[in-house]
């Protein structure tokens, strides 16, 4: 076994790789760019080592400077994680070169698979099903325009060495190819070094079912069982399961044998994923396609680790050593049902526009990793927090968004997505914006409980965006019962600090709270609060200033069971902003008699900013499609932004004439920069 390793990555999947090697006995080295000095796993690998400035370009994807932090430490293999250099034949052969093990598949098995116009023609050679496309080289966006016609629409163009959603577009007609296809082939240069890109046909109500491989050195290779990951955005994974609602056991052994015979065909080892496609409108489960082969460990792996119990990273350091699986196929369960929530630096308020910034608060529900892959103990179920950041640290503009992975596992579907809600409530992120509110959205929508996924979810689900979950009377009035709670105890707080009056001033005991625009008339009488005339069975406790509370409705006399809430509590303007099941409610408390004055306020209206084109997130502008004097009709590209690694095009939201324009291509800009404004 290897005393030392180096993981030639960063953030969560840094953190993860050295939990599993501690655990072993192995040491670690870590290597940093200039943006990850204070990083968390920096501090917690066992050495570390510098290696340049903050763009990976410059820093994580030199392989050189990885293998010098080899030498230098005395490092006797590398994983590389996922992203980077993962899946970079050169990168291994270099490795070899050098005398240092490579955590991963062989180079055979990675330059075959890795290349997903190369995949295709090995897939569809080995008889596996897969997605009419096609797979040769397109010249230009007319020859693109041609191969998508011929096709039939809707198509999707992807970059050849792309992965986790990057150099991937969806187009419905001439128009949309026109305006992706160099954008795809420049996402795939930028992120991969490869602007190649094949196009394929999009299957209408797909589902996105993937089947974890395993495989060792000495030709043992099983299926460790299927995840579903339809629920995504902009092809970007956001939620996924293990098993699938949708997959039979007659089902998942025809894919999981096939999968197995195609990483056979390839000689391969180590963990890896084939993805496929699966026609939702297929009720019988067997039109699946292979889509591809992910030669390298996936972010939502510990769903699988969840209920199978096998330690992946564990087990891929024992056959990167040479050792043998002791896990046979028949030794492969279904131990209850595992969730996980991607919990990214975005604003979904604002149409998910990346956010970067400082984590000026940062408090998981639990702290860190702890209790094996299933996380913390907690009754029937656990949670299992995976991340790379810490209060105080930043996100960057440099690398992905992902702040954390908030796993949920539990014996029923049903309870581990509870499960997830309850965590996501008291997830506490201030700083920047984040998709904690969505996500709870999503655990609680009727269809995702049905199972009923497809990968057009969240296009189809919420087709002008989102607005935070929506809440019912019940979850309203016991809102308002907090909330009276809370502002009692603001006020008799005041009353104790003055502490000149005595108790002859007492807290109100009738409160009016605003919510979502509709008034309750909330009254404590002793331990009994009625809201709107109903008595409310709460039981909590509080102290201002205090960031979350735990609120327990229903319970029996002895105060047990019941229905918990946990909020979020934030002080405004005469009032509360709470956080809970999915959305910002803003609370305006006040003592009945005053709540007639707050009637009459008048509410500020925000300025028309509809002529400005503003920058909506820090990036870079690739691009600027106007000048001064032109004309623009509402939905024109105007512009792209490069942010996080992904391009974004700004259109018009209106038709005028370009005024005046304050910026140009390769500009780097800030947040809220005016771009150009319409007369």
């Amino acid at each position: 076994m290897f005393k030392k390793i180096l993981i030639a990555n960063r953030g969560e999947i840094a953190c993860r790789v050295i939990k599993s090697a501690r655990r072993m006995g192995i040491q670690t080295v870590a290597v940093y760019s200039d943006a990850d000095a204070r990083a968390p796993f920096v501090q917690m690998a066992d050495e570390a080592v510098h290696i340049g400035p903050a763009p990976a370009a410059e820093s994580y994807l030199i392989a050189e400077k990885i293998i010098d932090a080899c030498k230098q430490t005395g490092a006797e293999a590398v994983h590389p994680g996922y992203g980077f250099l993962s899946e970079r034949t050169s990168f291994a052969e270099a490795l070899a070169e050098a005398g240092i093990e490579f955590i991963g598949p062989p180079v055979k098995a990675i330059a075959a698979m890795g290349d997903k116009i190369e995949s295709k023609k090995l897939a569809k050679e080995a008889g596996v099903n897969v997605v009419p496309g096609f797979v040769g080289e397109i010249r230009d966006t007319d020859h693109a325009v041609e191969i998508s016609n011929d096709i039939g629409y809707p198509v999707m163009m992807k970059a050849s060495a792309g992965g986790g959603g990057k150099g991937m577009r969806l187009a419905y007609s001439e128009k949309d190819v026109r305006e992706g296809f160099e954008a795809t082939k420049r996402e795939g240069l930028n992120s991969f070094g490869d602007d190649r890109v094949f196009i394929e046909k999009f299957i209408e109500n797909p589902r996105h079912i993937e089947i974890q491989i395993l495989g060792d050195k000495h030709g043992n290779t099983i299926y460790l069982n299927e995840r579903e990951c339809s629920i995504q955005r902009r092809h970007q994974k956001v939620v996924e399961e293990a098993p699938s609602p949708f997959v039979t056991p007659e089902m998942r052994k025809a894919m999981g044998e096939q999968c197995v015979a195609l990483a056979k065909a390839v000689g391969y080892y180590s963990a890896g994923t084939v993805e496929l496609i699966v026609s939702g409108a297929d009720k019988t489960g067997q039109s699946f396609y292979f889509l591809e082969m992910n030669t390298r460990l996936q972010v939502e792996h510990p769903v699988t680790e969840a209920i199978t119990g096998v330690d992946l990273v564990e087990q891929m350091i024992k056959v990167a050593a040479g050792g043998e699986l002791k896990i046979k196929q028949e030794d492969v369960k279904i131990d209850g049902w595992a969730i996980e929530n991607r919990v990214y630096a975005e604003d979904p308020y604002r149409g998910f526009l990346p956010s970067t910034g400082r984590l000026v608060r940062y408090d998981p529900p639990v702290p860190g990793w702890k209790g094996g892959i299933r996380g913390v103990e907690e009754g029937n179920g656990g949670i299992r927090v995976d991340d790379g950041v810490m209060e105080g640290g930043e996100v960057s503009m440099f690398y992905d968004p992902m702040i954390a992975k908030l796993v949920t596992w539990a014996p029923t579907r049903d309870e581990a997505a509870d499960l997830q809600i309850k965590a996501l409530d008291a997830f506490e992120i201030e700083g920047l914006g984040h998709n904690i509110d969505f996500l709870s959205a999503i655990m609680q929508h009727p269809r995702f409980r049905s199972g009923e996924l497809t990968t057009g979810f969240i296009a189809e689900e919420y087709p002008e965006g989102f607005e935070g979950a929506p809440a019912g009377r019940k979850l309203r009035t016991r809102l308002a019962a907090i909330g009276a709670f809370v502002a009692a105890a603001y006020a008799d707080r005041a009353r104790r600090i003055d502490g000149q009056l005595g108790n002859r001033l007492r807290p109100p005991a009738k409160w009016s709270v605003k919510i979502d625009g509709e008034f309750h008339n909330a009254e404590l009488s002793g331990d009994e609060i009625s809201v709107d005339g109903e008595t409310v069975d709460l039981a909590m406790e509080y102290t201002p200033g205090q960031r979350t509370v735990a609120a327990v409705f229903d319970s029996d006399e002895e105060g047990e069971g019941g229905e918990q809430l946990i909020v979020q509590i934030k002080p405004v303007p005469a009032g509360f902003e709470f956080t809970t099941r999915g959305a910002k409610h803003v609370l305006r408390v006040l003592p009945t008699r005053m709540a007639k004055y707050d009637k009459h306020m008048i509410e500020k209206i925000p300025p028309d900013m509809s002529k400005f084109l503003v920058c909506p997130m820090p990036g870079l502008l690739v691009s600027l499609n106007v000048a001064e004097g032109d004309e623009v009709q509402p939905g024109q590209p105007l512009a792209v932004i490069e942010a996080m690694k992904m391009e974004n095009i700004l259109r018009a939201e209106k038709a005028g004439v370009v005024a005046k324009v304050n910026a140009k291509a390769g500009d780097s800009l800030a947040v809220d920069a005016i771009i150009l404004e319409l007369e």
